[in-house]
């Protein structure tokens, strides 16, 4: 439903839409299918529970496009007592940043400082950092970024997006470089003239990149990919290669999001494989939980059934 996912994802960015639906009584209760809650202890809560059932995680604070430099290092900050609490409670959990929380869009080197600093913390307590993907604007320079901190730190990981016309040569750069990559479809309002418009065209692709990290040519860099998807047909291909190619299972992972699958989450841990959950929290859950609706018309009817209820 194209004409859905375009008018969510244009809300995602509407400042008085954001207004209303984050003023409205009942938005935070219907947020908490997909984001752990407003505070670091509500996501510890929802790790514990995941890693009671055999299942990895993955914090992410919500925020992005800070405006000033306090901002960015408040959010910094905000990472380390989240690696602090990743240690106290013996989480299994990674981090994931985007950069424009960590003031991007206001200064390169104020955001690669603060970058250093939450991806030293997370080597030196034994986890590993994801710098997640935004919009392609920003999508050249969130690599030269991550290139930059790979040169100083090898715990930190990169998001590939699937619907990008330039992600193929972008995979084959960063396998070679023997990288950690999630691979998604992507979840932003991208022009056609750089991304593939409709959906077949966007799993085709995923499953072309997803074969240059899984491909059986005998010449494995060290490279690791994180596939990251809900589509039980795309799980099931993976599924699929991997045992034909006898694919290492510490060459890749399975990534869902948090309250999205729950069921299929489960059964792929049950199966042996390693099953890792992106639990989101804090307060700015407002163009997150947009994008969510944006990506499923199904997220949208569970949305409206629990507002009339």
């Amino acid at each position: 439903m194209p004409i859905l996912r375009d008018t969510f994802l244009a809300l995602s960015t509407n400042p008085a839409a954001r207004n209303f639906v984050v003023g409205f009584p009942l938005s935070r209760k219907a947020t908490r299918r997909f984001v752990a809650g407003e505070t670091l202890d509500d996501a510890i809560r929802a790790v514990k529970q995941l890693n009671s059932e055999g299942l990895l995680a993955t914090l992410d604070h919500l925020g992005e496009s800070v405006v000033s430099a306090d901002d960015a290092r408040r959010a910094k900050d905000d990472y380390l007592v989240a690696l602090d609490a990743i240690q106290q409670h013996n989480l299994q959990s990674h981090v994931s940043v985007k950069l424009t929380h960590m003031g991007l869009d206001i200064d390169p080197e104020l955001c690669l400082d603060n970058m250093r600093q939450i991806v030293g913390k997370a080597q030196a307590i034994g986890t590993k950092t994801r710098i997640d993907m935004e919009d392609s604007a920003r999508t050249q320079i969130t690599l030269n970024i991550f290139k930059t901190l790979r040169e100083e730190f090898d715990n930190v990981g990169i998001v590939i997006q699937a619907y990008l016309f330039r992600s193929e040569a972008d995979m084959q750069e960063l396998y070679a470089m023997g990288a950690r990559v999630r691979l998604c479809k992507g979840a932003y309002k991208e022009p056609p003239d750089i991304s593939f418009a409709a959906k077949k065209d966007t799993d085709a692709n995923y499953l072309k990149l997803s074969e240059i990290f899984l491909g059986a040519n005998g010449n494995h860099t060290g490279a690791h990919l994180a596939l990251a998807t809900h589509d039980a047909k795309i799980i099931d291909w993976a599924k699929q290669y991997i045992k034909e190619h006898n694919v290492p299972y510490d060459r890749f992972e399975f990534q869902m999001l948090y309250g999205i699958r729950s069921d299929l989450q489960r059964q792929l841990v049950q199966e042996g494989y390693t099953m890792r959950v992106y639990v989101p929290y804090g307060s700015q859950w407002y163009p997150y939980f947009m994008r969510r609706l944006a990506e499923r018309p199904a997220n949208v009817v569970f949305l409206l059934s629990n507002l009339f209820k």
